[in-house]
């Protein structure tokens, strides 16, 4: 299936690892350029470096989103490098530090997790707009949780991930009359290498098999593969009347009837 995005340009959030390398090599596998920004320079070149080796375009953005200026810098590059841009995926996010109950957690806790969190997606959708409008128009995803769609782990994530989901739904019916489409799509628990599920399995082999025996009705935890395949569905053409919608892309491990 052609799914419309060859030569298309993309930012990607969190590219270094895990889904947002996914998502990165999903999209550059249909002819997207792309354009990947994480902390760590060494493991965002290595994936720049897997798409180029297979004949896509890359360009690797390393910096901390969470500091002024560096998203700017992200969506300036990209530009500059492609000449456009048309899909942004703000994938960057993580628990830590508020994963942890309520009343052990401090201010600090709360401003960290929605500093990496919210603040990133509100900043690179924000700066990446006009360029979308210049495109005649584009998609924003925004990677979620299921988490943000009920209840089930701790505050401070459920908190910045639900944040997410409104952003997604508030942004969707602004932008729509600009032909720029935005959903959110939310991930059950996802295993891969260095990832949260991956250190809690090595840290916890018997509780996290019970874990799965308990709350994965498929025996599994998921893919980044498998949320990547829906991103790229809901950037391509065949997505059109797509906005303002969150995806669960969780195996039914999510427990919401909506």
């Amino acid at each position: 299936m052609d799914l419309g995005l060859q030569g298309k340009v993309a930012v990607i959030t969190g590219g270094s690892r895990g889904i947002g390398r996914a998502i990165a090599l999903g999209l550059a596998a249909e002819g997207c350029r792309v354009a990947i920004a994480a902390r760590g320079e060494d493991a965002l070149e290595r994936v720049a470096e897997e798409i180029r080796t297979t004949g896509g375009e890359a360009l690797a953005v390393p910096g901390d989103l969470t500091l002024p200026g560096s998203a700017e810098r992200l969506v300036k590059r990209a530009v500059e490098t492609f000449g456009r841009l048309d899909i942004v995926i703000n994938n960057l996010g993580g628990s830590a530090p508020a994963n942890k109950p309520f009343m052990e957690t401090e201010p600090k806790d709360w401003r960290a997790v929605v500093a990496l969190n919210l603040y990133p997606a509100v900043e690179v959708s924000r700066l990446a707009v006009p360029h979308l409008r210049a495109a005649g128009g584009g998609c924003i995803i925004i990677i979620s949780s299921i988490y943000g769609r009920e209840a089930g782990g701790y505050a401070g994530y459920n908190a910045v991930k639900a944040a997410l989901n409104s952003l997604s739904k508030s942004l969707s019916r602004e932008l729509a009359r600009e032909n720029i489409r935005v959903n959110a799509v939310a991930p059950g628990s996802i295993l891969f290498p260095g990832g949260s599920w991956d250190r809690r399995r090595q840290a916890d082999p018997e509780g996290i098999a019970a874990f799965v025996e308990r709350e994965l009705p498929f025996g599994r935890f998921g893919t980044p593969e498998e949320v990547a395949n829906v991103v790229v569905f809901l950037c391509s053409e065949k997505a059109s009347w797509v906005s303002g919608a969150c995806i669960p892309v969780d195996g039914s491990q999510g427990r919401s009837n909506i």
